[in-house]
Formats: C-alpha cells, sequence, structure tokens
C-alpha cells in the first residue's frame, strides 16, 4: 500500500466531493482554419490592429451573433 493510500481514499468519499461549477471549466482552443486571399487577410490584419483587436476576436463575435452559442 502506497504512503497516500489514506488520503486518497479520504478524497474519494462522497462528502468530500466537490463539484465544479460550468462557467468555471475552461476549454481549450482549436484552430479554424479557412482560405481567403493573401491580400484581404492582410488589410484585415491591418484594419483590426488599428481598431486594437484581432482577427479571432471578431470572427468569434461574428460566428456568435449568426449562430449562437450552445445551450
Amino acid at each position: 500500500m502506497s504512503k497516500y493510500a489514506g488520503v486518497i481514499q479520504e478524497a474519494r468519499k462522497p462528502e468530500n466531493q466537490k463539484a465544479r461549477e460550468p462557467e468555471t471549466i475552461e476549454e481549450t482552443g482549436v484552430n479554424l482554419s479557412i482560405k481567403v486571399p493573401k491580400s484581404l487577410r492582410r488589410h484585415w490584419v491591418a484594419e483590426a490592429k488599428r481598431q486594437d483587436t484581432t482577427i479571432t476576436a471578431v470572427i468569434t463575435e461574428a460566428l456568435k451573433a449568426r449562430f449562437g452559442e450552445p445551450g
């Protein structure tokens, strides 16, 4: 038996379990690739920088506005 067996058994008891709130769980980011003309990409990146934002933020906002969020 390991020296931590008692600690592990105690933590597994239902009364010692803590439920996580859904808003505290963070999802990992994934890539979403699309093909766009290079000249448009340059223009959009430059405009995003001028407006102190990112292309990711703009695309995420547009997708949420169009399709909403799950749940």
